[in-house]
């Protein structure tokens, strides 16, 4: 409660007001709810009262509560969650992903951790080698199942979920509930409480202007200069244009860049240290345009984004509509060039 209270929370959202009850009744629960909506505290909170109810780790232990994420982006932004709670409650974290060296990774899980963030693959490197074990997760967590769907990570998750104990409790996180989503809760789930915060269909949020510029392909660069001309007269100008390519977001960011425009890009392929340096730069706005494939897309805490560019369509509508819906963003302005 002292760390809620430093936090400023008034109240709780609405998916951790009808999610709380159910996670602490130990049932297994889905929870749809646009991103920024508070889904993070929504499981951790409850998995930190379901630790406390458990035996103490014993050497050898693995952890009790597993969090299954997407990208690296997004189990670190939950591991610093994560991280301040459990300092006040005496547990231990830690957070592992791929792009950054296993060792220190493989020394918190030796000397134990009661909550473990991860993405699937290096999870499941770690699982090969025995580094860590679930014999003791009881309560495991999957945040942004649509995304790691979408992402290729279903074999990943079913080998994961295979290694659990059948006396688990499975929560499952996600801001849409394609066909995909629903059978990924049939399969792992049992008599499972659904909570739907808003509309199940993906809809954008009704304060911000979405823009769509019909246009052939040649002329989307000359659009987006003017644009960002318009955009970078404006006091508040943080702005993110997604593009469907790795080799894109190079190129246009370095185009940007050399015209004088504060623009830089991230994507899958660059390292952690490049990634977490270049959000940093954007979050601070010391490079107020980002130039980002769908590895940003989803998930992510930034705040003060004032235009969301679409330059490139994107594979999935779920990546352009969950910057588009995000409650926590109002007065956005979203611009898709759609061309023929």
């Amino acid at each position: 409660m002292d760390v809620i209270a430093r936090q400023y929370f008034a109240e709780p959202t609405a998916i951790q007001a009808q999610g709380w009850p159910v996670a602490l009744s130990g049932l297994d629960m889905v929870g749809v709810a646009q991103t920024g909506s508070g889904k993070t505290l929504s499981y951790l909170l409850p998995a930190i009262v379901h630790i406390n109810y458990q035996p103490f780790l014993e050497s050898g232990d693995g952890p009790i509560c597993l969090v299954l994420a997407p990208t690296r982006e997004l189990a670190q932004q939950v591991q610093q969650v994560a991280a301040e709670y459990c300092r006040a409650c005496r547990l231990k974290s830690t957070c592992i992903y791929g792009g950054a060296p296993k060792g220190p990774q493989i020394r918190d899980l030796e000397r134990g951790v009661e909550i473990c963030i991860a993405t699937p693959g290096r999870l499941i490197d770690f699982l090969e080698w025995g580094k860590t074990n679930l014999r003791r997760t009881t309560y495991l967590v999957l945040d942004e199942a649509d995304r790691m769907l979408d992402m290729g990570f279903e074999p990943q998750i079913r080998k994961t979920v295979d290694q659990k104990r059948p006396d688990r409790q499975t929560l499952m996180w996600s801001a849409t509930w394609p066909k995909e989503v629903r059978q990924l809760a049939e399969d792992f789930l049992k008599d499972y409480i659904h909570i739907n915060i808003g509309a199940l269909e993906l809809s954008a949020n009704h304060n911000i202007l979405q823009i769509v510029d019909v246009c052939r392909d040649i002329e989307k660069d000359e659009k987006l200069i003017r644009l960002m001309e318009e955009i970078m007269s404006e006091k508040e100008n943080k702005t993110i244009v997604f593009v469907e390519t790795k080799r894109r977001c190079d190129e246009l960011a370095r185009k940007m860049r050399r015209d004088g425009w504060p623009a830089m890009g991230i994507h899958g392929d660059k390292s952690q240290q490049e990634r977490d340096w270049v959000l940093n730069e954007f979050k601070h706005g010391k490079a107020p345009i980002l130039i980002a494939t769908d590895v940003a897309s989803r998930g992510l805490d930034v705040e003060d984004v004032k235009f969301v560019i679409n330059y490139g369509y994107p594979n999935s509508s779920g990546y352009s509509s969950n910057w588009k819906n995000c409650s926590q963003y109002q007065n956005r302005h979203s611009i898709d060039f759609l061309y023929t």
